[in-house]
C-alpha cells in the first residue's frame, strides 16, 4: 500500500490542455463589451475566478462595468468556450497519472475555478472514477486564489488539506495552496514559467502530468517502482 499525501488537482492547464481556448474565449467575451486586450494580458489572469478575472482586467483598462455587464461577459465567455471545447485534449500523462493514483489507492480530487457547466466536457476526457470528488466554482463561496476549492476537496476525501499536495499550473493555484497550508507543486503546461511558480510557492515544478508521474517520490508518495506498474 502507498504511504504519503492525497492529491488535489487543478483542471485547466494541469490535466487538460485548455488554457489557450479559455484565453481566446475571454478575448471574445471582452470584445463583446467593447474591451480590447492583448491575449498575453488575458493569459496572466487565467486560473482566477471569473469575477476576479473580469475585475482585474477592468482595473488594468480603467473601465468600470455594472454587475449585469460583468455577468454578461462571463456568459459570453462560457458560450465561446463551448464552441472551442472540441479542441481540448488531456495533457500528456494526465489519464495515466490519475489511473495510477487510483490503482495504488492514493486519494485524489479535482478543484476548478470553472463552473460545472463549462468543466463537464473536459472532465469527461479524463476517465474519472465516479467516487472521485470534483469541486467546481458552483460549490464554494470563493474560487482561486482563495483556498476554498482545495479545502473542500480535502474535506470530501476525508483528509487534512495540510497533508495534501496541490498540483496546479498557475500562480493562482499555488497561492491558493499556500493559503491552505498544503504543499504546492507546479506544472509548466499552463504557460507560466518555473520562476513564477516557485515564487508563488511551488515546492517542485514539472513539465506536465507525465513528468510529475516520474517524480512522485519527490513529493512524498512511496509506491514502489513506477516502471513495474
Amino acid at each position: 500500500m502507498p504511504s504519503g499525501p492525497a492529491f488535489l488537482f487543478d483542471l485547466d492547464g494541469t490535466l487538460v490542455d485548455s488554457v489557450y481556448q479559455h484565453v481566446l474565449a475571454w478575448r471574445d467575451a471582452l470584445e463583446s463589451a467593447g474591451i480590447e486586450l492583448a491575449v498575453w494580458r488575458i493569459h496572466r489572469r487565467i486560473g482566477m475566478s471569473g469575477g476576479l478575472f473580469v475585475n482585474a482586467l477592468l482595473r488594468e483598462t480603467g473601465r468600470e462595468l455594472k454587475p449585469e455587464q460583468a455577468a454578461k461577459i462571463m456568459q459570453v465567455h462560457g458560450a465561446a468556450y463551448a464552441r472551442m471545447v472540441h479542441e481540448v485534449r488531456p495533457l500528456p500523462g494526465a489519464r495515466e497519472l490519475l489511473a495510477y493514483l487510483t490503482r495504488m489507492g492514493v486519494p485524489w480530487a479535482i478543484g476548478t475555478s470553472g463552473r460545472m457547466e463549462s468543466a463537464k466536457q473536459t472532465l469527461a476526457l479524463l476517465d474519472i472514477p465516479p467516487d472521485v470528488p470534483i469541486i467546481t466554482r458552483d460549490q464554494v463561496e470563493y474560487a482561486k486564489p482563495d483556498p476554498d476549492l482545495f479545502v473542500a476537496g480535502a474535506q470530501r476525501l476525508g483528509v487534512r488539506v495540510e497533508d495534501s499536495v496541490v498540483v496546479g499550473d498557475s500562480v493562482w493555484d499555488l497561492l491558493a495552496a499556500r493559503r491552505a497550508r498544503a504543499l504546492g507543486v507546479g506544472l509548466l503546461s499552463g504557460g507560466y514559467g518555473a520562476d513564477e511558480l516557485e515564487r508563488a510557492g511551488a515546492y517542485r515544478v514539472y513539465q506536465d502530468p507525465a513528468d510529475l508521474m516520474q517524480h512522485l517520490d519527490e513529493v512524498g508518495l512511496r509506491t514502489g517502482s513506477l516502471t513495474a506498474e
